[in-house]
């Protein structure tokens, strides 16, 4: 079997695209092992279309098309339902969308908060408009959660839908000393590109006051992390740490901290929560979409309900006081990344389904 693996690669900050492209290279890598020949591309590499940035590529599909003939893959792999998508199956590939989230949760939130222009607006339209075609018309949606099924299910009545854990490659996620923070210590790693997501960062404003002796660290950057930090920075035990490079850095901070946090309003298995539960850290997170399906409540960690400071207090205090919790929980995190969210099982998996749409060329 012969498959193009196309990222998106775009949006959000450095260490969320190159941490996209760093592990669909892993998964690639995986599926080598099972005898599968893969190629990982950029898919702005090789086409674009209307409402891209620039218009000369509007209308070019020679780069895709000559990478298709050159390659002349079984099937495309995509993380984003864009011109690439819609061109493969234009060209009659079979082709499978990888569904990292609520796509269309995130489309409603982008209209009321990042594009309240009507030009905009029409921009966020004619990509949805792209996305449903290649959502209706795919062989399948790979999802990171099983509560997507259903989100899928009521846009895209007739998708075929598969559970897909992005996995992740644990030998990467060491202890890496080189950081130094104040402890006790907590820490996040998330970006605020998305106000649907990066809104409940919020609920801390509390949290910070009535833990005074505790040091909260944020990692990130984002179009919405001047309001955070308006709000947060007037708290003496609240740190920002701007972007982190990926992975090294990464690794140094998630080496340090006593307890990984992920206050969200909207997410599925977020990458950065694997990491964290990788390298053995406890982890407290908001009860929203896919969490659950990766934090086992008292097991790997604790989850909060929204907006719930209480909550987040009792849990992070609870974690910080107890030395012999937080390492039966970070043990038991690691352990399920490597059971749960393995690259290999997953390479198993996507080639038994994917197989049944590849062409015999004996027939």
């Amino acid at each position: 079997m012969r498959v193009i693996i196309a990222s998106g690669a775009g949006g959000g900050t450095a260490k969320g695209r190159i941490g996209k492209y760093f592990h669909l290279k892993e998964f690639g890598e995986s599926l080598k092992k099972h005898g599968v020949e893969y190629l990982l591309v950029k898919e702005s590499d090789y086409i674009s279309g209307f409402p891209s940035k620039n218009p000369k590529d509007w209308f070019s599909k020679k780069k895709i098309h000559n990478l298709i003939q050159e390659f002349n893959p079984d099937i495309v792999f995509v993380d984003r339902q864009s011109h690439f998508a819609l061109e493969t199956i234009k060209i009659g590939i079979p082709l499978f969308v990888y569904l990292r989230g609520n796509y269309w949760m995130e489309v409603e939130w982008a209209k009321k908060t990042i594009y309240k222009d009507p030009l905009m607006r029409l921009v966020v339209n004619l990509r949805k408009k792209i996305a449903n075609k290649v959502f209706s018309k795919c062989q399948g949606i790979f999802m990171t959660a099983d509560y997507l099924d259903c989100v899928i299910k009521k846009h895209i009545p007739n998708a075929k839908t598969f559970h897909f854990l992005e996995g992740l490659d644990v030998s990467r996620w060491y202890p890496s000393p080189g950081m130094h923070l104040e402890h006790p210590c907590v820490g996040m790693l998330q970006d605020a590109n998305w106000w649907g997501k990066t809104k409940e960062i919020l609920v801390l404003d509390k949290v910070l006051e009535r833990m005074p002796n505790v040091h909260f660290y944020w990692a990130g950057d984002g179009q919405y992390k001047k309001g955070i930090l308006e709000k947060l920075t007037k708290h003496k035990n609240f740190h920002y740490l701007g972007s982190l490079e990926y992975p090294d850095t990464v690794r140094k901070y998630l080496t340090e901290i006593d307890v990984y946090a992920l206050p969200t309003g909207m997410d599925t298995t977020p990458l950065s929560c694997r990491e964290a539960m990788s390298m053995e850290k406890p982890v407290v997170a908001s009860k929203v979409g896919g969490i659950p399906e990766m934090v086992y409540d008292g097991k790997t960690g604790f989850l909060v309900g929204e907006g719930d400071h209480n909550a987040w207090i009792e849990k992070l205090t609870k974690l910080l006081s107890d030395q012999e919790l937080r390492r039966e929980f970070g043990k038991n995190g690691r352990k399920l990344i490597i059971d749960k969210f393995n690259w290999d099982k997953l390479a198993e998996s996507f080639i038994k389904i994917t197989s049944a749409y590849v062409k015999d060329e004996n027939s």
